[in-house]
């Protein structure tokens, strides 16, 4: 088990490409409709059961992801944030944990800040590959397709 991972008592996560498959779709009257994992949704649970604090960090709004982080008790959630890493970077002093404690799980570009923060990042199967190039550790899913499952099980394995 990587030492790292044993010290995380935060997981961030991006939504877009991550919690979803990075997939938007709208309906005709313009609202944005996003499809969660259910088995990502059984992996946040039992992360947040074993102590791990989660919060959701996202670029753009929408009233699914709150449903969907009120479903699973994820109390931190950050949308529409244009500077990510400041996102982060108070989060942190919120909860008072350090960056050597905290993960993220992301895909993309916008998230190499917040990479850069962490101790543990994470990529998922299917990022951007400069994403893939600084992350820590790469899911064998995509997003959307288990990634946060396979974070999730990774963050508990080894703890009792």
């Amino acid at each position: 088990m990587d030492e790292l991972a044993m010290q995380v008592r935060l997981l961030v996560l991006d939504v877009d490409g991550v919690m979803t498959d990075g997939r938007l779709w709208f309906g005709p009257d313009g609202e944005v409709m996003k499809a969660f994992h259910v088995r990502d949704g059984v992996g946040i649970k039992a992360v947040l059961g074993a102590g791990i604090e989660v919060a959701i960090i996202s670029g753009r709004r929408s009233a699914a992801v709150e449903r969907r982080a009120a479903e699973l008790g994820i109390r931190h959630v950050r949308q529409g944030c244009d500077n990510k890493a400041l996102a982060l970077r108070e989060l942190l002093a919120e909860l008072d944990i350090g960056a050597k404690q905290a993960a993220c799980v992301v895909d993309d570009t916008p998230d190499l800040p917040m990479m850069a923060i962490v101790a543990f990042p994470i990529a998922v199967a299917d990022a951007h590959p400069d994403v893939i190039a600084a992350a820590r550790h790469v899911t064998g899913a995509a997003g959307g397709h288990g990634a946060v499952r396979e974070a999730c099980d990774m963050l508990l394995d080894g703890r009792t």
